[in-house]
């Protein structure tokens, strides 16, 4: 009897061993699944870009994915390209983290301060509401056709994105949470530790992930309008020659510059939101019997 027992329970005990290794082959198998299917479909709009041009569509309008290919790799092989992709690629950082901070200023400075939200946010308002590439020309009378007219405009636009986040991040703060940590004798740096940046890490990350494609807009937006360098000013060029292909090969690279941003600021959100605790935690697997 004693024998029948331990081999009735020693099967559970291998099933809940093995199980966390299935869940992961699990979770693999439907990530392979998803990134498998992104390829076929990025495959298939190729083909299908390739076989319309020219019979369906007007190849002077779409070009095809080879011309496009061969003009991408003209563009990286010359150092031009390279020159014209950092000057936007250090316009759209810098214009992107002068952004970011001046909204967290902001956004910190009214959301502190109650009455001064409530007399300076309809100003803010109103000035968010006027579009940034319609301030273009007036940053290029201050600043000039260079890099720091394109830095402005991007800023710009960051700037308001990550002031409302913060700012209406503070006022939907729990008061409750507030005063239970100055009850318990926390000063102002706890009250920070504990409520307010667990508040507002969410809405922060989110504001990054939008003022980053918000930054490149401004950058691109800037350089068509005048310059001498960058990748906007070569998209400009390319339709003023009715060069397609050129043209798609500059909104590639444009592509590639904002995966590459989101994906920093993916891993940076990650990484935060891990440090504070406020990652997604998955359910504890059960552990095998000793």
């Amino acid at each position: 009897m004693a024998t029948v027992t331990d081999k009735a329970t020693s099967k559970p005990d291998l099933d809940t061993a093995t199980k966390p290794a299935r869940n992961t082959r699990a979770r693999w198998h439907g990530t392979a699944t998803v990134i498998g299917l992104r390829i076929v479909v990025i495959v298939a709009a190729v083909v299908l870009w390739q076989v319309m041009s020219g019979p369906v569509v007007p190849e002077y309008a779409v070009s095809k994915p080879t011309d496009v290919a061969h003009a991408l790799t003209s563009m990286l092989g010359s150092a031009s390209g390279w020159t014209d992709i950092k000057v936007t690629a250090v316009e759209v950082l810098a214009g992107f983290g002068l952004g970011v901070a001046a909204g967290t200023v902001m956004g910190l400075l009214l959301g502190s301060f109650p009455l001064l939200g409530r007399v300076l946010e309809p100003l803010v308002a109103a000035i968010n509401g006027i579009p940034k590439i319609a301030l273009a020309p007036l940053f290029l009378l201050f600043f000039g056709i260079g890099a720091w007219s394109k830095i402005t405009i991007a800023m710009t636009g960051v700037a308001f994105v990550v002031f409302y986040n913060i700012y209406l991040g503070l006022r939907l703060r729990e008061r409750e949470l507030v005063e239970v940590v100055q009850v318990m004798g926390g000063r102002r740096h706890h009250v920070l530790g504990y409520v307010t940046i667990p508040t507002l890490a969410a809405p922060f990350f989110a504001a990054l992930k939008t003022g980053g494609p918000l930054a490149i807009l401004g950058v691109i937006g800037g350089e068509f309008i005048a310059s001498s360098q960058g990748v906007g000013h070569e998209l400009f060029t390319a339709a003023q020659n009715l060069d397609a292909a050129g043209e798609f090969a500059g909104l590639i690279v444009l592509i590639a510059l904002t995966l590459a941003l989101n994906g920093v600021l993916t891993a940076l959100d990650s990484y935060a939101l891990k440090r504070l605790g406020l990652a997604a935690r998955r359910r504890p697997q059960p552990q095998p019997k000793a």
